[in-house]
C-alpha cells in the first residue's frame, strides 16, 4: 500500500503521454490545457506542471516519430554543457548509482533553474523553499537545473534532498514512440544526496523519487543523438 498512490500517478501519466505520442489533441502549442490541480496528487500535479512549462522548441509533441532517429546539431546542447560529461562510472542494475551523502557547503550552486529557464539565486531559493520538501536537481559546474538536453551516452550528476533518511522509490518514465517506466529502491541519507545517471536511451526522461510517501519534483532530461561536426542536420530553435 505504501507506493500504491505513486504507482497510480505513474499509470495516469503514462496514459497522458501515450495520448501525446499518438497525436491526440492534449496539447496546444506545446502546452497541456489548464485544469484545476488543487485536488490532484502532488506527483501528478508536478508532472503536469512540467508539461505546461515552455521548453526549447523541439518536436517532442509531434506525431512525426522519425525525430527520435535524427542527429541533432551541437548548438542544441550548448546551453546545457555544464550539466553532463562524456565519462562516468557505470550504473549497474538500476536507474541511478547508489546515493551517497553530499556536503553542500563544499559546492554551493550559484543559481537554480526551472523548466522555463527561470533562474533563482540559491540563497534566495533556500530561504523560501520548505526544509521538509523532497527536491531533485541536475548538478552543473556552477548551477543546478531541473531541465537538461544531453547527448546520448553522457553522464549527469543528480542531487536529491530528503528531509528524512530511509528507503526511496526512484522512478523514471521514458517517452519516445512509446512510453515505458522503470522503478527501483535506494537508501537515501537525510539531507543532500548525490548519484550518477547515464543518458543511455534517446527520448524524454522524467525522473523523480519518493521518500516517506512524499514525491519530489520532476527532473526532465531530453536525450538526443548528436550530429558529427559538419554534417547536414535539421536545426531546432530555442523558444
Amino acid at each position: 500500500m505504501k507506493y500504491s498512490r505513486i504507482l497510480l500517478c505513474m499509470t495516469a501519466l503514462a496514459c497522458l503521454l501515450v495520448g501525446i505520442a499518438c497525436g491526440q489533441d492534449y496539447l496546444e502549442g506545446g502546452y497541456v490545457r489548464s485544469q484545476d490541480r488543487s485536488m490532484m496528487d502532488p506527483g501528478i500535479a508536478s508532472m503536469l506542471q512540467w508539461l505546461d512549462t515552455p521548453v526549447p522548441n523541439l518536436p517532442w509533441y509531434s506525431s512525426d516519430l522519425a525525430f527520435y532517429e535524427q542527429a541533432i546539431p551541437v548548438t542544441t546542447f550548448s546551453p546545457f554543457t555544464e550539466y553532463y560529461t562524456t565519462t562516468g562510472s557505470p550504473v549497474v542494475g538500476g536507474i541511478i548509482s547508489n546515493p551517497t551523502k553530499f556536503d553542500i557547503t563544499q559546492k554551493v550552486p550559484s543559481s537554480v533553474f526551472y523548466g522555463a529557464g527561470v533562474g533563482l539565486p540559491f540563497s534566495q531559493y533556500a530561504s523560501v523553499v520548505p526544509s521538509k520538501t523532497n527536491d531533485l536537481w541536475v548538478q552543473g559546474a556552477t548551477n543546478w537545473t531541473q531541465y537538461v538536453i544531453s547527448p546520448i551516452g553522457t553522464w549527469l550528476q543528480l542531487i536529491a534532498y530528503a528531509p528524512v533518511e530511509g528507503p526511496a522509490g526512484f522512478y523514471e518514465m521514458i517517452q519516445t514512440g512509446t512510453t515505458t517506466s522503470k522503478y527501483n529502491t535506494y537508501q537515501f541519507n537525510e539531507g543532500y544526496n548525490t548519484m550518477n545517471y547515464k543518458a543511455e536511451e534517446v527520448g524524454r526522461h522524467m525522473l523523480y523519487f519518493v521518500v516517506n510517501s512524499q514525491p519530489s519534483n520532476v527532473v526532465i532530461v531530453d536525450v538526443l543523438a548528436q550530429a558529427e561536426p559538419g554534417s547536414t542536420t535539421i536545426e531546432h530553435t530555442m523558444s
